[in-house]
């Protein structure tokens, strides 16, 4: 995830980290199991449904929570979880206050401070904008911001290059309003504040059936394709072979049927 937007009424108003707790995994044993390393890793946790999100009982749960929990269970690795805002977040990693970051993109800027695992699934972003508003069938988010129209992005969030492209332009950039959180963008998308907001296809379709927010808000045709999405880790509290021994344990998920199983839970 992520558009490089620094904006800094939005930085002063991150909320503090919140205390780790551990998330125990399940045990994996036999053939399957890679090379026990009786470590212990922090993890900062973006609140994004369906991907990640604390459940009942204040347990980290989500797509991509349970897919790094089997992987690091076969590592030998004990997890903890640290909750906060995606720009808190990337700030506690390159200090090695966290071990690693989910759902991120791969950027030059970010592997400076990060290590990248192999990417473990992709992701599609999506316009969403208000219903019963006239929206013309604009070609490509170019057209919708050249015809003058503000796009909601999230403070640090990588959209992709067609998106870093816009921003880059002086002339446009102005049209871009970042947040902390998506949730805000879409109260300023109904204030009509902005005209449109840009969000993960999934997330989007989650966040609007959970706040019932699909009777007011609805997908433009206007997406972004898809790209890979990675486990970040943090030069200065992960070791590479250890990102090495992530990617082996990714590698047997796929082989033995059990990432399609986790993936199909969420697919409904």
């Amino acid at each position: 995830m992520m558009l490089i937007i620094a904006v800094s009424v939005f930085l002063l108003s991150c909320k503090p980290a919140e205390q780790a707790q551990t998330v125990v995994p399940q045990s994996v044993t036999g053939d399957d199991a890679v090379a026990k390393t009786n470590c212990e890793l922090t993890f900062g946790m973006d609140a994004w449904e369906p991907y990640q999100y604390m459940s009942v009982g204040n347990k980290a749960a989500g797509l991509d929570v349970e897919l790094v929990e089997a992987i690091t269970s076969s590592m030998g690795c004990d997890l903890n979880v640290v909750q906060g805002s995606w720009v808190e977040l990337l700030s506690l990693l390159k200090n090695g206050d966290v071990d690693f970051v989910l759902g991120a993109s791969k950027t030059q800027e970010r592997e400076s401070f990060a290590y990248f695992s192999e990417p473990y699934r992709q992701e599609r972003f999506q316009l969403y904008v208000r219903k019963n508003t006239e929206h013309p069938a604009y070609a490509d988010l170019k057209a919708f911001v050249d015809a003058g129209h503000k796009v909601g992005v999230v403070n640090e969030y990588y959209y992709g290059d067609e998106v870093a492209a816009l921003y880059a332009d002086e002339t446009r950039r102005t049209q871009f309003v970042g947040a902390i959180i998506s949730e805000l963008n879409m109260a300023r998308l109904l204030d009509e504040e902005i005209d449109g907001l840009l969000e993960d296809s999934f997330v989007g379709a989650s966040i609007l059936r959970r706040k019932g927010l699909d009777k007011y808000i609805q997908p433009h045709s206007i997406s972004l394709g898809q790209s890979d999405v990675f486990v970040m880790f943090s030069k200065a509290s992960v070791q590479e072979d250890q990102v090495q021994q992530f990617n082996v344990g990714l590698a047997q998920l796929r082989a033995d049927g059990r990432y399609n199983r986790i993936v199909e839970k969420y697919s409904h």
